[in-house]
Order: structure tokens, then C-alpha cells, then sequence
């Protein structure tokens, strides 16, 4: 099946640039597509509106089976926070060997998310979310029965290769089976699944610490094997992604999928025929075959700027220091002044708490407002609250009001995360990169975020007793200033354009502001169009 034409012989999806009167003419002629005189019948408005339900909800569905694996990432962050004070005192490691334990995970999730990519171009997207399952159920089971730190640790990079696997195809997943109007929502459902993970976590702490400390910390990380009862169920109901399919050749699939994702029918072709472009299939086109990671070594300016994009947004999310503020909220919170291991355990439930809240804010707005607004907020409020840490820490150490003000700058800190660096970061490399590219260009982003956690996760202790916690948050303070920074230089506005839109923004240097008037006005058509639609 080739590219269709518009009414002046124009490809749609050709080289033209985003805002052209191409552009305008292919949206302004989806719209005639429904006349006022289609509208006008009856029948046709409800069968629409009832195919509008249907497929909002099986694409929710699929967006919550396929975050599945998230919660499992989420957990083992939650749990180890607290268990790690038991496993201290039952196996009696050292301060090093608590390090390597806790951020070892991080590390070793890299290879995981390496391989992930692979296989998620070999075997397809879902069935690599059943391998990560499979992994991390045999690691969290080794780490329960663990009688030393040795096995314990066996166990752990096991836990860490299948967190790998499915950290980095969840979110690729979502977004190629969600519609244009909806992506950025939907993709974000892995972080919404992380931050419930992260709570679990800290709610199974503080539910189990009155048991014996050989015992209570073994019941923490058990939890942690259900939810991987669950994706076995969603790998029977949720569908491969439409554009692996299109890659395999398996374009009548890829057309089947889209009629139950999109919701409107005469959507399903130009949206194939998009996707059978960006694959280089149909058109004619006979493409120079390319290794993925040879063209990923040396990149065409447009795709080293998707790069530097992607793996940049990724970095930053970590360096910024949300994992130490969560793996290690009772060892900051004892440096504020709170030493009853209860109180400890509470005060990060509330983080917990706040952290899941914000990450709904973040899901009401991403498609409403945008990406970039999204994470201006997010950069600069965790630069204040950072900022509000370090000098709690102090000049205000062991008194109460360093404990309120420490105790509100975490919790604003992990809000301020989840409303943007959190959820988009995951959202923009899923959306940037070229659909034969997309996997494992995803997967280098996903090692960079691991790579740059496990490196804050192992060194945070070892740092703040070299420099003080204060001296520590303060350099995570300095490094949020440039993550603003990098935001409004190098991150493009993506709200509302389809995956084989946002390929063009990357082909040569374009000015973002223009972008952006361009999409609201693109936006304003899919919205006139939706509302005469359900009218």
C-alpha cells in the first residue's frame, strides 16, 4: 500500500515542513470529510460516538497492562528505602555493600534495557514485557529466600535485567498505539505506575516493620513478585503495536489494530499510510538497508539532534537527584533531626503520597498544555525545593523547623517531579525518534537514565559523608539550574503531531516558538473536528 495522495498531487507526509499549506490542506480536508449533512444523521452520530467510548477505553486498557511492569520498578525502589534498615541489621553489611545493593539495580538495568531493545525488534513490544516479567519475578524471589548478602545480590541483578527489559518498552509501546489527541497521556501511565510501585513501597515498610528483622524485610520484597501475576493475564488481552507490525510486513495486523485504537475511521489509512512511509515501505521506495546501531553510531545531524534530545531529557531527570531524595528519604530525614524509626517510615509514606498525586496533575495537562510548559514547571520547582533541602540541612539541622522544612521541600521536590521531568522525559523519547530507530534509540536513553541513577544511588552516602548531605543537595540544586536550561534550548514542543510529525521538527534547525503557534493552530483543527464530531 503506498503514501495517498492529496488534492495537489502532494505526498502528505513528504518533505514538506510542519505548518506548510500542505499541512493545513490534509487537516482542513479531514474535517470536509464530515459534512453537515453527515452530522445530521442520526444514526451515524451514535455509532461514532459509541466507536469514541469503545476505543478510549480499550486503549486505556492496554496503556494500564502494559505499565504493569512499571509498578514492579516502582516497588523495588519504594521497599529497598526502608528494608534496607533491616537487611543492615540482619546480614550486617557495611555502608559500601548498602550502596552496591541499593543502586546496583540501577546499573544493571542498563544492560537489561540494551537487550530490550533487541528484542523488542525480534520478538515484538509486548511479548519483551513478558520476558522482563518472567526476569524480575526470579529475581525478587531469589532476594526473598536470601540467606547472605552474596545471593542476595544474585538476586538483585536479576531484579535489575528485568526492570531493564520493561522501564524502556512500556512507554515506546503506549505511544505507538495511542492516537495523536491522546498520546501524551497515555505514555505516561508507566511513571503513574512507577510512583503507585514507589508508595506500595513505603506503605509495605511501614506495614511490616513491627515484624522480627530476619522476617519483615523478606515479606517487603515478596510483595514485589505479585503485580508479575497480573502482566501474564494483560499479555493475552493487549495487541502488538501496529507500527512493529507494519515493520514485519504484517500491514493487514498493523490496520486491524489502528480501526480498534483510533476513533475515527477515516483516521486508520493516513495513519498507516504514515507509518508505512516512516518504515520506508509502499511509495516505491526502495531504502538503503541500514544497521540500527551503526546508524545510531554515526548519526545524520537531524538524528544526533533527536539524540542529544533524548538521552540529554533522560540524563537530567536523574542528576537532578530524585532518586537519593527517594532511596534514601529516611537517612536524609535522620540528618534533619527525626530518629524514630516509625516516625521515619510515615514521614516517607507522605512522600510517597505526594509523589503518586502530582504524577494525575501531570497526566490532566500533558495533552492540554504541553510538554515543555510542563517541564518548565517542573525544572524550576525542583530547583527552589532543592535549593529549600540544602539549606534546611544546614543552617536548621535538629530543630523543628528543619524537619518541617525539610520534611516540605522532599515532598515538593518529588511533586514538582512527577508534574514534568518525571512523566515527559519518558513521554518525549518515546515520541522523537524514527519509527525503524525508535526501540533502540529508546533503549540508549534508557541506559543513560539508569547509568546516571545508579552512579547518584551508589555514590550518594560516600558524597554526603565527604562534603555533608547539605553540600550534596546543593550541587543536585546547581544541576537542576541547567536542566532548565537545557529545556528551553535543545526540547521541542510535541503536544498534538502524529509520531511521523515529529520526525520533521528534527531534520534541519527550526525555531521552537514558530513551532508552537503552528501546532495551536494544527490543534485547534483536530479540536473543531472532534467537537463536530460529537455534537
Amino acid at each position: 500500500m503506498g503514501v495517498q495522495e492529496n488534492g495537489s498531487g502532494d505526498l502528505g507526509m513528504s518533505g514538506v515542513p510542519l505548518g506548510s499549506k500542505n499541512k493545513y490542506r490534509r487537516m482542513d480536508s479531514e474535517l470536509t470529510d464530515y459534512s453537515d449533512d453527515d452530522l445530521e444523521v442520526v444514526p451515524y452520530k451514535q455509532t461514532q460516538h459509541e466507536r469514541s467510548k469503545s476505543t478510549r477505553k480499550y486503549v486505556f486498557a492496554c496503556a494500564v497492562f502494559a505499565s504493569l511492569n512499571n509498578v514492579l520498578l516502582g516497588y523495588d525502589v519504594g521497599v529497598m528505602s526502608g528494608a534496607i534498615i533491616f537487611i543492615q541489621e540482619d546480614l550486617k553489611i557495611t555502608e559500601f555493600q548498602e550502596e552496591i545493593l541499593v543502586g546496583c539495580l540501577s546499573v544493571i538495568s542498563l544492560l537489561g534495557s540494551l537487550g530490550g531493545g533487541r528484542a523488542s525488534d525480534a520478538l515484538g513490544r509486548k511479548w519483551t514485557m513478558g520476558i522482563a516479567a518472567i526476569v524480575f519475578q526470579i529475581g525478587a524471589f531469589i532476594m526473598t529466600l536470601a540467606p547472605t548478602f552474596q545471593v542476595l545480590m544474585i538476586g538483585r541483578l536479576l531484579a535489575g535485567i528485568g526492570i531493564g527489559f520493561g522501564v524502556m518498552i512500556a512507554p515506546v509501546y503506549i505511544a505507538e498505539i495511542s492516537p495523536t489527541i491522546s498520546r501524551g497521556s497515555f505514555t505516561s501511565f508507566p511513571e503513574i505506575f512507577i510512583n503507585i510501585g514507589i508508595l506500595l513501597g513505603y506503605v509495605s515498610n511501614y506495614a511490616f516493620s513491627g515484624f522480627p528483622s530476619h522476617v519483615n524485610w523478606r515479606i517487603m520484597l515478596a510483595v514485589g513478585i505479585l503485580p508479575s501475576v497480573f502482566i501474564a493475564f494483560a499479555l493475552c488481552i493487549i495487541p502488538e503495536s501496529p507500527r512493529w507490525l507494519v515493520m514485519q510486513n504484517r500491514v493487514d495486523e498493523a490496520r486491524s489494530v489502528l480501526m480498534k485504537t483510533n476513533e475515527i475511521e477515516a483516521e486508520v489509512e493516513e495513519r498507516l499510510s504514515e507509518i508505512l512511509k516512516a518504515a520506508g515501505i509502499g511509495a516505491g521506495e526502495n531504502l538503503e538497508e541500514k544497521a540500527v546501531w551503526r546508524e545510531l553510531l554515526s548519526p545524520s545531524p537531524s538524528l544526533r539532534r533527536m539524540l542529544v534530545t533524548g538521552f540529554g531529557i533522560q540524563c537530567f531527570q536523574q542528576i537532578t537527584g530524585i532518586d537519593a531524595t527517594v532511596y534514601y528519604s529516611p537517612e536524609i530525614l535522620q540528618t534533619a533531626g527525626i530518629q524514630e524509626k516509625s516516625r521515619l517510615l510515615a514521614a516517607t509514606v507522605a512522600v510517597g503520597i505526594t509523589k503518586t498525586a502530582f504524577i494525575l496533575v501531570a497526566i490532566m495537562l500533558i495533552d492540554k498544555v504541553g510538554r515543555k510548559p510542563l517541564l518548565y514547571v517542573s525544572t524550576i520547582g525542583m530547583t527552589i525545593c532543592l535549593c529549600g533541602l540544602a539549606i534546611s540541612l544546614s543552617f536548621f539541622k535538629a530543630t523543628s523547623l528543619g524537619v518541617a522544612l525539610a520534611i516540605l521541600s522532599i515532598c515538593g521536590n518529588v511533586a514538582f517531579f512527577s508534574i514534568g521531568m518525571g512523566p515527559v522525559c519518558w513521554v518525549l523519547t518515546s515520541e522523537i525518534f524514527p519509527l525503524r530507530l525508535r526501540a533502540q534509540a529508546s533503549a540508549l536513553g534508557a541506559v543513560g537514565n539508569r547509568v546516571c541513577s545508579g552512579v547518584v544511588a551508589m555514590s550518594f552516602l560516600s558524597v554526603s559523608r565527604a562534603i555533608s548531605m547539605a553540600g550534596t543537595f546543593s550541587i543536585f540544586t546547581v544541576l537542576s539550574g541547567f536542566s532548565v536550561a537545557f529545556v528551553y534550548k535543545l526540547v521541542p514542543e510535541t503536544k498534538g503531531k502524529s509520531l511521523e510529525q515529529i520526525e520533521l521538527l528534527f531534520q534541519k534547525d527550526r525555531n521552537w516558538q514558530e513551532e508552537e503557534v503552528e501546532l495551536s493552530d494544527t490543534q485547534y483543527l483536530v479540536q473543531q473536528k472532534n467537537e463536530a464530531i460529537s455534537n
